[in-house]
């Protein structure tokens, strides 16, 4: 018999046909229709239904039974027959379901398993269709469930963590098991996902792991210290009120020791630079979200000595305030309260995302919410300069 699929009057109805049968197992019960027929296909169908269609109709309909009975009846050979093999797309779909159901089981015995943020991490796998490319690709969701199990971290070189965890250095350097985790501690930490190089560093921080140690950095302005090369150039810099930047790797070079029995923490290089020049308090700057480094130097300090950190007026902000108050005891809350933000400009950007607590402050959680509008520092930096001069 002739190859139909080839024939123009027949190509695009034997595809629709092939698309229906590879759709329900075979199956003739249903029908196929084409928009806009030619000339060619309006005479095809009209051969197939004996039921003429106008030119110019918009569509045709025919049953799939009626296209097997015809192709019988003129060729000695059936639709399936016709058409050739047929993928078994019930079965792959049986297939896929039950191996999208084994990494589901398999994420439920994860450490992890009955937190929100991991199951909204799993929701948002399944609505977007990962977890089909992840099972389709044959990616080891076991490895992404091994590194998440292990953290957070105690500020462990990437390289050292990956060998640790996946007993392979670059495990984590690149690919789609470093996309996936990142995805999950962004669910985790209730931030954006990450865009770029920076964004990505400063969110494995976060969790407590350290890509580079040598672009984990911290700025300070009038922090003295002791110990080493870093506790001269730290307090040759606070004599002079100049800014400092310091990298991770360069606080591991020697003991340190802050000499400052109170530490001022902002968010903003702004409020910094503001500050420079002048013999204020001693600032650490974080520069978003806090980088290792930031962790380490502070570690440095002497106890009993008082952090009065601060964040911008947003939920990412008051979310890396809570945070910190709850890392370090004793510190508290600096310009941070419900009186600063309804005396403050309040004319700025839209407070977006997700409300978060303010333990330290009750009230300004429910004044954020009310006013909804977002105070950076720099509208503050008036304010924050008499504190740090005082």
């Amino acid at each position: 018999m002739p190859d139909l699929t080839a024939d123009p009057g027949w190509r695009r109805l034997l595809a629709a046909a092939r698309r229906s049968l590879e759709r329900t197992g075979g199956s003739l019960a249903g029908t196929v229709s084409l928009a806009a027929p030619d000339e060619a296909e309006r005479h095809v169908v009209i051969g197939v239904t004996g039921v003429h269609r106008p030119v110019g109709v918009s569509r045709v309909t025919v049953r799939l039974a009626e296209i097997d009975a015809f192709l019988r009846d003129a060729h000695g050979a059936g639709l399936l027959d016709v058409v050739g093999p047929l993928r078994d797309r019930p079965g792959e779909r049986a297939v896929l379901t039950e191996a999208r159901d084994s990494v589901l089981a398999l994420a439920a015995t994860s450490r992890h398993d009955g937190e929100p943020w991991f199951a909204d991490w799993l929701a948002g796998l399944r609505r977007d269709g990962t977890l089909t490319r992840i099972v389709r690709a044959g990616l080891a969701f076991s490895q992404v469930l091994a590194v998440l199990d292990a953290l957070p971290g105690a500020g462990e070189p990437m390289p050292v963590f990956a060998e640790r965890v996946l007993g392979d250095t670059k495990a984590l350097a690149d690919g789609p098991i470093r996309g996936l985790i990142q995805r999950a501690l962004a669910t985790w930490h209730a931030t954006e996902n990450p865009e770029g190089a920076e964004q990505e560093r400063a969110l494995w921080e976060l969790a407590g792991v350290v890509p580079d140690d040598l672009a984990s950095q911290v700025l300070v302005l009038n922090l003295p210290a002791a110990g080493g090369l870093v506790g001269d150039w730290l307090s040759a810099a606070a004599a002079v009120h100049v800014p400092f930047r310091v990298t991770l790797h360069q606080l591991r070079l020697a003991p340190l020791a802050l000499l400052a029995p109170e530490v001022f923490v902002c968010e903003n290089p702004a409020v910094l630079r503001a500050a420079a020049g002048r013999g204020t308090a001693p600032l650490i700057c974080t520069e978003g979200v806090p980088s290792a480094a930031v962790h380490a130097l502070l570690s440095c300090r002497a106890p009993g000595t008082v952090i009065r950190w601060r964040n911008d007026f947003d939920w990412t902000g008051v979310r890396l305030t809570a945070a910190a108050l709850a890392r370090y005891p004793g510190a508290v809350p600096w310009r941070m309260s419900s009186a600063d933000y309804r005396t403050a400009d309040r004319t700025g950007l839209r407070l977006n995302g997700t409300a978060t607590a303010t333990p330290w402050d009750p009230a300004l959680a429910e004044a954020m919410t009310d006013a909804g509008r977002s105070v950076m520092e720099e509208r503050l930096i008036g304010m924050l300069l008499a504190d740090l001069t005082t």
